[in-house]
C-alpha cells in the first residue's frame, strides 16, 4: 500500500481523533478494549511484517522457535531441506498449542492433547485412531488430512532476520522498510551474526507507549541520567532523525566524538549534566570505532513492534508483544558478529549492561510508561501533546530535540487503522 493509498475508515463508538491530528494522541488509545481488538486485526494480522526470530535461532533441520504476532501464537520451523516455515501454533483439531517450548529440535510437530501430528511445514501427517479401534469409531470416510494443516504464515528473511505476515498483499520486506531504513539495517546486521544473550521482561503499559518511547529521542537526555553523565548519548552531539517514506519506521543517530556542549543543558538544569562523575569500572564504556560513518548510538524502529539498537559497540534487537490492553512483553537479543575476536565479544557483553531490564540506561523505561498508563487511565478523552520540534512529520537531519518520529508513528498508525 502506498503512502497515499485510500484506507478503509474505522468507526469506534464515541471515539474521534482530535482535529490537531498527529500532534495529539488520545489517551483512550491506551485503554480501550475495542481499539485493542481492532489493532490485532488491522496491524498485527494486517498489512505489516512482524519480526519472528533470527535465522541463526533455527539453523538446523528440525529446529523450531515459538513467538507471537500480536497475541497470535506462532511457530517458526526449518524443514529437512533447510526451508523456513511459519505457522499459527494452534492445533487444527481443538485449538491447543502444538509447540510448548521456546525452542527445540524435533522430527515433526505433535499436539499433546490428541496426538495430531504435523510435518515441519505444517501439513497434517497423522491422526491417532484415525481408523478407530477394532473397526469402530475413527474419522469419517471423507476426512481429508490436507484440509486440516496448521495455518501458514508468509515468511521472508532479511539480514539474518525472519519476518512473518498474514497478508498476501504487503510488499516484500526490503520494500516495506524503504531504501534508507534497509540500508542502515544492512550496516548493522548485514554480516553473519552471533547471539550473545537474551532476556525478556513484562512492562505494565499498552504496547503503543513503548513504540512511542523508542521514537522519543527528546526524553533520552532527560530521563536517562547515565547517558548524560557519561556522555554516551546527548542532544548536543551531532545527529539527526530519518523517517521512512510512510513515516512509521525511523532511525535516530548520534556521533559521540562530535559533541559540542550546549548552553541549553545548564539553562534547562538537566540533572547530571553539570558535574563530573567517574566509574569504578571504566571498562564498561571502553569501545572501538566500528564504522566509518562515526555513528556511535542509533535506535532504529520497524513498525509495528521492533527496534535495532547500537550503542558504542553493543548491538541488540528489541521486539515487543501486546499481552492485553495494558501489558506488554519486551524481548532483548544481544548480538555480535562471527568475525569478532574474543576481546570484542567481551566488550559487547560488558556494554550490554547499559540496556535491558536492569540496564544502567534503560532501567527507567521499564517503569516510565507504566506511569503514563496510570496517569492517563482516568481521562480517556484527553490527549497527549506532541509538538516538540514543530508539528510536521519529516526527517530532521540536524537535531534530535524533536518528537517528529513519535508523530511519524501516529501517522502510520492512523493510516493502517483507518482513524
Amino acid at each position: 500500500m502506498s503512502p497515499t493509498a485510500q484506507v478503509e475508515r474505522t468507526e469506534v463508538a464515541g471515539f474521534k481523533w482530535p482535529p490537531q491530528g498527529v500532534t495529539r494522541a488520545p489517551y483512550r488509545l491506551f485503554t480501550d478494549p475495542e481499539i485493542y481488538r481492532l489493532e490485532q486485526e488491522r496491524i498485527f494480522r494486517g498489512k505489516t511484517w512482524n519480526f519472528l526470530c533470527l535465522d541463526i535461532e533455527i539453523q538446523n533441520p528440525g529446529d523450531y522457535r515459538t513467538t507471537t504476532v500480536g497475541e497470535t501464537p506462532v511457530v517458526v520451523t526449518r524443514d529437512r531441506e533447510g526451508k523456513v516455515y511459519a505457522m499459527v501454533n494452534r492445533c487444527a483439531h481443538k485449538g491447543a498449542l502444538v509447540c510448548l517450548k521456546k525452542k527445540d529440535n524435533v522430527a515433526s510437530l505433535s499436539c499433546v492433547y490428541h496426538a495430531w501430528n504435523y510435518e515441519l511445514d505444517g501439513q497434517l501427517k497423522g491422526v491417532a485412531f484415525r481408523n478407530g479401534v477394532r473397526g469402530h469409531g475413527g474419522m469419517p470416510e471423507d476426512f481429508d488430512a490436507k484440509q486440516h494443516r496448521l495455518r501458514p504464515v508468509r515468511v521472508e528473511s532479511f539480514c539474518g532476520m525472519i519476518f512473518g505476515t498474514f497478508s498476501d498483499e504487503v510488499e516484500d520486506v526490503e520494500t516495506y522498510l524503504g531504501p534508507e531504513m534497509a540500508s542502515f539495517i544492512k550496516r548493522n546486521l548485514g554480516r553473519p551474526l552471533r547471539v550473545l544473550g537474551t532476556h525478556s521482561q513484562m512492562i505494565h503499559n499498552n504496547w503503543k507507549l513503548y513504540a512511542e518511547n523508542l521514537r522519543d529521542s527528546y526524553h533520552a537526555t532527560l530521563l536517562h541520567t547515565f547517558y548524560t553523565t557519561f556522555k554516551v548519548n546527548r542532544l548536543d552531539m551531532d545527529g539527526g532523525i530519518t523517517l521512512s517514506e510512510r513515516k512509521w519506521h525511523h532511525l535516530s543517530y548520534a556521533r559521540r566524538a562530535k559533541m559540542q556542549e550546549a548552553a541549553e543543558y545548564a539553562e534547562a538544569k538537566v540533572h547530571s549534566a553539570n558535574y563530573e562523575s567517574a566509574l569504578d569500572g571504566p571498562g564498561l564504556l571502553e569501545a572501538w570505532e566500528e564504522f566509518d560513518d562515526g555513528i556511535t548510538h542509533s535506535i532504529q524502529t520497524v513498525f509495528p513492534n521492533m527496534c535495532i539498537q547500537f550503542t558504542l559497540n553493543s548491538l541488540a534487537i528489541r521486539f515487543f508483544a501486546p499481552r492485553g490492553v495494558d501489558q506488554t512483553e519486551l524481548f532483548w537479543i544481544y548480538l555480535g558478529y562471527e568475525r569478532d575476536s574474543e576481546e570484542q565479544s567481551q566488550m559487547r557483553v560488558m556494554q550490554s549492561n547499559l540496556t535491558g531490564a536492569a540496564g544502567l540506561v534503560s532501567l527507567e523505561d521499564g517503569c516510565i510508561n507504566e506511569f503514563v498508563q496510570r496517569g492517563t487511565r482516568a481521562d480517556p478523552d484527553q490527549s497527549s501533546f506532541i509538538e516538540m520540534g514543530g508539528r510536521e512529520v519529516d526527517s530532521e537531519r540536524n537535531s534530535r530535540a524533536t518528537e517528529t518520529a513519535v508523530r511519524g508513528f501516529w501517522h502510520g498508525y492512523r493510516n493502517i487503522m483507518g482513524f
